[in-house]
C-alpha cells in the first residue's frame, strides 16, 4: 500500500485551521487518492500549497492549465499531470459554483456522513479512495 500520510504530516491543522485547512486536506487527499507514491503526492502538495501559495479554490481556479501541469511536474506528479490539472481546475470551479468555495457548505447541505461522502464523490476525479483518505482525518472536525 505504501506510506500513510496524515494531515499532521503536512502541517495541516484541521481542528484549528477552519476552511483553509479543510481545503488543503481535500487537495492533498485528491492527490493521494491516485495511483502515485504517497511521498510524491505529498511533495506535489507542498509545491502547490507551500511553494506557490495555492490554499483556496479561488486561487486554484485562477491558475492556467499550463501552470497547474507545471506545478504537478515540479512535485514529480508527472504520470497523470494533464488529466489531474484538468480535474483540479474542475474541483475548484465546482467547489466555488456549488458550495461557495467551502467544504463546510458541503457538510451543511448533507444530512449525514454518507450523504457528505456522496457529494465529495460527485467531484470529477474523487473516488472512494480519495474520500477514505480525506475522511480519515477530517471526519473528527466535520462530524
Amino acid at each position: 500500500m505504501g506510506t500513510l500520510i496524515t494531515a499532521d504530516d503536512l502541517a495541516i491543522e484541521l481542528p484549528k485551521g477552519g476552511e483553509v485547512a479543510l481545503f488543503k486536506w481535500f487537495l492533498a487527499s485528491f492527490l493521494m487518492g491516485k495511483r502515485i507514491q504517497a511521498t510524491v503526492s505529498a511533495e506535489t502538495y507542498r509545491v502547490i500549497v507551500e511553494k506557490h501559495g495555492i490554499d483556496s479554490p479561488e486561487k486554484l481556479v485562477r491558475l492556467s492549465h499550463r501552470q497547474l501541469v507545471s506545478m504537478l511536474g515540479e512535485g514529480g506528479y508527472a504520470r497523470y499531470d494533464e488529466s489531474t490539472a484538468t480535474r483540479l481546475s474542475a474541483l475548484g470551479k465546482k467547489l466555488l459554483d456549488e458550495y461557495s468555495g467551502r467544504i463546510g457548505t458541503i457538510r451543511q447541505r448533507s444530512e449525514n456522513r454518507q450523504s457528505f461522502e456522496k457529494r465529495l464523490q460527485a467531484f470529477d476525479g474523487v473516488g472512494p479512495k480519495t474520500v477514505e483518505i480525506f475522511m480519515r482525518d477530517a471526519a473528527v472536525v466535520l462530524f
